[in-house]
């Protein structure tokens, strides 16, 4: 026992400086695993924002697909009544003609039949003149 009591001052110290050690590498290894843990939560949160704005972006590209879509609709519906319109109009107009060709065989063939000793009848006009010959034809 006398030869640790007088080994004491030598190991106090050196007891004194491993404890010191120790106690400085628990607290490097807290402090790295605290830095590598705030590194991962730090790329979690990185990568999460990164998806979160990644899907924002889709999401408003399919609202603004949405509204053009929406919006080539009523136009289309739009354009169909126009040419539902046209087609009306020119129905309208190929009734009047044929009606406006048959009125005039018919004065016409009046004009013929009820003054025999008249002088002919006149030309139609460039414009019908096609439309009245296709009539006389058959």
């Amino acid at each position: 026992m006398d030869g640790l009591v007088s080994l004491a001052p030598v190991l106090a110290p050196l007891f004194g400086m491993i404890g010191a050690l120790g106690g400085a590498w628990l607290v490097y290894r807290q402090t790295r695993r605290k830095t590598d843990s705030d590194a991962q939560v730090a790329a979690v949160r990185t990568v999460t924002d990164g998806f979160t704005s990644l899907l924002e972006q889709q999401r408003a590209a399919a609202n603004q697909t949405l509204e053009r879509m929406a919006s080539l609709e009523a136009k289309y519906s739009d354009l169909e009544r126009r040419v539902e319109h046209l087609q009306e109009e020119q129905r309208q107009w190929r009734r009047w003609k044929a009606a406006a060709i048959e009125y005039i065989h018919l004065l016409r063939d009046l004009l013929v039949r009820d003054v025999p000793h008249s002088p002919p009848a006149p030309e139609p006009p460039t414009e019908i003149a096609v439309d009245l010959a296709d009539r006389d034809g058959p």
